[in-house]
This record gives C-alpha cells, sequence and structure tokens, in this order.
C-alpha cells in the first residue's frame, strides 16, 4: 500500500506545526490513521470528548492540510466525514535538505509539456479546475491548457519529454540519471488487480518496463481535488527510475542492463524521456500519469542526475 509523507519546513509550516501541538489533534490524527475515515460524531464517541471541541480541532487540522473532509448524506442530513491525509509528517530546515541535493541536479517538468505523443483512447487530461477538451479524443492533447495537466491517461502510445542536460552545460560527469513520477495503470473506473507494463525510454533507448499492479480508487488520492469522481483513477505509485554504471533500476530493484554508456549523454544536448504502453506488451493495461494537484504526491516529473563535478 503507498504510503504518503509531507515534508515541511518549520519556517513555512506553521499550521501544521499548530496542528500537531495539541493531544486532542494527535488523538483524532492517530484514530483516522488506524480507523479509517470517521464522522465527527464517531470520532467525539471513540475519544469520548464533546462533538464541539471534536469540530473545533478538526477544523484546525483541515486548515493544515493534514485532514480532508467531505459532506455525505446520512439519515438526517448531511455528515462530514474526516480522512487522515499522511501517514507520516517529516520535519527539516531547508538548508539541510538542500545541503543534501548539492551533489546535483534536478529539473521539475510539469506533465502537461510533453513534446510529442501518440495516444489511443480511452484518454483523456484534466487539470486541477476541470477537463481539459473532449475525453477519448486524442486530438485534446494538443489543446494549449495541457500545459496546466495534473493528471493525463491513455491506453496505449506514448508521451515524450524534452529535459534540458544540464549536466553537458556544466561540464559535469554524470553518476546516475534518475526519473521520479507518479504512475498507475488505467482501466474503466478502477481495479487495484489491472497490470500493466510501462516502458521508459531515454534519447530512444528503451531502458526496461515495469508493471503497474492496478488502477487505484479505493479512496480519494491525497491532493486530487473534490469535483473529481471517486469512481475515477484518485492515486498511483511513486516510482524511481534509476540508470547507473552497471544497469537500471526502479525503485532499487534492477530491471535491466542498460548503463549509463548505452545512453551516451554527452553527445546529447537535451534528454527525452518517452513513457509509453506498447501495443506488443503482454499487460497493455494503459496509463495514468500523475502531476501537480493529483494523486499522492503533489509533483511534477522529476529529473535528478547526480555528478562528479
Amino acid at each position: 500500500m503507498a504510503r504518503n509523507f509531507l515534508l515541511i519546513d518549520p519556517e513555512d509550516g506553521v499550521d501544521v506545526l499548530k496542528g500537531l501541538a495539541s493531544p486532542v489533534r494527535i488523538s483524532i490524527l492517530k484514530l483516522l490513521h488506524k480507523q479509517g475515515p470517521l464522522n465527527i460524531n464517531d470520532i467525539a464517541e471513540r475519544l469520548d470528548l464533546p462533538q464541539s471541541t471534536v469540530s473545533s480541532n478538526a477544523a484546525l487540522l483541515e486548515k493544515a492540510k493534514l485532514i480532508r473532509t467531505e459532506m455525505q448524506k446520512a439519515r438526517k442530513g448531511n455528515q462530514k466525514i474526516c480522512y487522515s491525509t499522511f501517514d507520516e509528517v517529516l520535519i527539516a530546515f531547508r538548508e539541510d535538505y538542500e545541503a543534501r541535493q548539492n551533489d546535483g541536479i534536478e529539473v521539475a517538468m510539469p506533465i502537461g509539456l510533453y513534446t510529442s505523443f501518440e495516444v489511443t483512447a480511452p484518454c483523456g487530461l484534466c487539470t486541477p479546475d476541470g477537463i481539459v477538451g473532449l475525453l477519448d479524443v486524442p486530438d485534446s492533447f494538443l489543446d494549449p491548457n495541457r500545459m496546466k495537466a495534473g493528471l493525463l491517461w491513455f491506453t496505449r502510445g506514448f508521451v515524450e519529454y524534452q529535459f534540458p542536460n544540464n549536466a553537458r552545460l556544466s561540464n559535469g560527469d554524470v553518476n546516475s540519471i534518475q526519473f521520479i513520477l507518479e504512475l498507475s495503470s488505467e482501466v474503466p473506473g478502477t481495479s487495484a488487480d489491472w497490470p500493466s507494463d510501462i516502458t521508459l525510454a531515454i534519447n530512444g533507448v528503451d531502458i526496461g518496463t515495469w508493471t503497474s499492479p492496478g488502477d487505484f480508487g479505493d479512496k480519494r488520492g491525497v491532493f486530487t481535488p473534490d469535483w473529481w469522481k471517486l469512481k475515477g483513477s484518485q492515486y498511483g505509485k511513486l516510482k524511481t527510475w534509476g540508470v547507473g554504471t552497471n544497469g537500471t533500476y526502479v525503485d532499487g530493484v534492477k530491471i535491466s542492463d542498460v548503463s549509463l554508456a548505452d545512453l551516451d549523454l554527452g553527445s546529447h544536448h537535451s534528454i527525452r524521456l518517452r513513457i509509453c504502453v506498447r501495443e506488443d506488451a503482454r499487460h497493455p493495461g494503459g496509463i495514468n500519469i500523475f502531476g501537480r494537484g493529483f494523486g499522492n504526491y503533489d509533483q511534477d516529473i522529476v529529473l535528478r542526475m547526480h555528478t562528479k563535478g
């Protein structure tokens, strides 16, 4: 099961720190983490607290984005359901975090800024505010609003992104290259058991294939907007694809023998990343790519290059 992490700098995360600075609010978070979604009355009953106390503290937790709430119909009127949004909260001073990045180069690419594509329906894109173009119409991938996309999906085909080769510009020797992105399979509706073979290529070289286990919709994604239907894809798995001197790895597990030498990065002015589901895939189960404003990780596609200097 995917775990959701929140990394904050104390200077920027005052609301979060306030949200955690209360035994009552900590008890609410622990209860939601253990029991799952509950309404205000259920929380009050299980913690033996007044409903008004739970309601006011839940409001502070929601402001800090430590929980999210949804209104649902009840036997009499509506009820507010509370959901825990994070499994762990990590606190780090920014200068310490940035120091760990000093040995490399990082570039973030919004998922809608692909430079080429070829997709088949069912397919589509949406921003955190709404659908882009028409659903299941591949030409919608040409819509200028695609640049704001936070989620895109297709059944077969590819999208390709062009990253600057900043290591070449800085004359640095690359030790490893990584791409970090949130992915899932794609099926009408959702299904946790719907495998799909997702292949990545760098500058025309296939680096390997990872099989996504399914299309996840058991709960709303942490950052997925409320307007997005619950029966639609909610979140994916954050995967780190890395190419080093002795092969290609996904989350530390070797998937191919393709190495940095095979990519010959020094001869390319850019780094082209192609994400695809091939027609001849053993499990051609489609793909969802999650970006900012959707899924469990509020991030773009991230390229990291570790250099020797």
